[in-house]
């Protein structure tokens, strides 16, 4: 008989390989620029997950997109951002609420932009390295913004209206897949 432990390990392998799968497959599909999940995989998996899968979800959903899709020179940045939204989430969302997780969605989102596009600055030698520079390098990327915004506030609030519609499901169903007991 298997220990209620054993039955959450499967669950919660379960949600991380899902979590995974559903990064990968909507990031190598044609999409629009910063319009990918993996922002909401790390502050669902945050919430939801023990603080290693947590950050395990989105790193594994962008190690294999990344390795179908081509490496690039911010990895480093880009990854770090998203195990930080999982950890921030893990620790912040723990008292889970419709305004914490739109606050986080927010917040990651800015964060996101602000250090890539930082990033960018500093390290790719297309923006003079002086205030103007700066400023036209995140005015220039005002519409990645925009997606990423877009993208964080959908998926997000899909990955956890889905996690409570089984929730409910599950409890309605509860009675009738739960096997009756029989009296001795």
């Amino acid at each position: 008989m298997e220990t209620q432990m054993t039955k959450q390990n499967h669950l919660e392998t379960l949600i991380v390989i899902s979590l995974i799968i559903l990064g990968v497959s909507l990031r190598i599909i044609p999409h629009p620029d910063n319009f990918a999940p993996v922002a909401a995989i790390a502050i669902f998996g945050g919430t939801l997950l023990p603080r290693r899968l947590a950050v395990a979800a989105p790193l594994g959903a962008m190690a294999i997109s990344d390795a179908i899709i081509g490496f690039h020179s911010l990895i480093v940045v880009t990854w770090s951002c998203y195990a930080l939204m999982a950890l921030t989430s893990y620790l912040w969302l723990k008292r889970r609420g419709i305004l914490r997780v739109a606050v986080m969605t927010l917040s990651g989102s800015l964060f996101f932009f602000v250090v890539t596009n930082f990033a960018v600055w500093i390290s790719s030698g297309m923006y003079s390295h002086n205030f103007s520079g700066l400023v036209r390098c995140f005015v220039l990327a005002l519409p990645f913004f925009r997606n990423t915004l877009l993208s964080d506030a959908g998926y997000t609030s899909s990955l956890f209206g889905l996690y409570f519609l089984a929730m409910w499901l599950g409890e309605r169903w509860k009675p009738i897949l739960t096997p009756k007991q029989t009296q001795s």
